[in-house]
């Protein structure tokens, strides 16, 4: 989360600044080194919520140039339970301290019965 914090921020910021160039005196230094960052900021945004495994909203929010970021940390924020999927490394947890409790009896083979 704290990647795309700062993702989103460089993101806003950029094109912020890149505007302002472009309104203003247009100096050819600002816009080559702010549309690089700006392009990177905007990549690492939709890179980080898709591994923030948001919800479908979020994802779709992170296309939006220059203010993906923001709308889709809101979204994360709005939804904090549709924003995090469970670690698949994670260990299991078992409520009564038993992990034999919870796996199912053993099937008996109806093809191996007669051996």
């Amino acid at each position: 989360m704290r990647t795309l914090r700062c993702a989103a921020a460089v993101e806003a910021a950029s094109l912020v600044l890149l505007l302002a160039n472009l309104l203003t005196v247009h100096t050819e230094a600002v816009a080559s080194l702010g549309g690089p960052v700006h392009g990177t900021a905007y990549l690492i945004v939709i890179l980080a919520v898709r591994r923030a495994c948001a919800d479908p909203t979020a994802r779709w929010q992170a296309w939006i140039p220059g203010i993906g970021g923001l709308l889709a940390l809101r979204q994360l924020n709005r939804n904090p339970a549709r924003g995090r999927c469970p670690d698949p490394l994670a260990a299991p947890r078992y409520e009564d301290g038993d992990p034999s409790a919870r796996l199912p009896a053993p099937q008996q083979n109806p093809y191996l019965r007669d051996l």
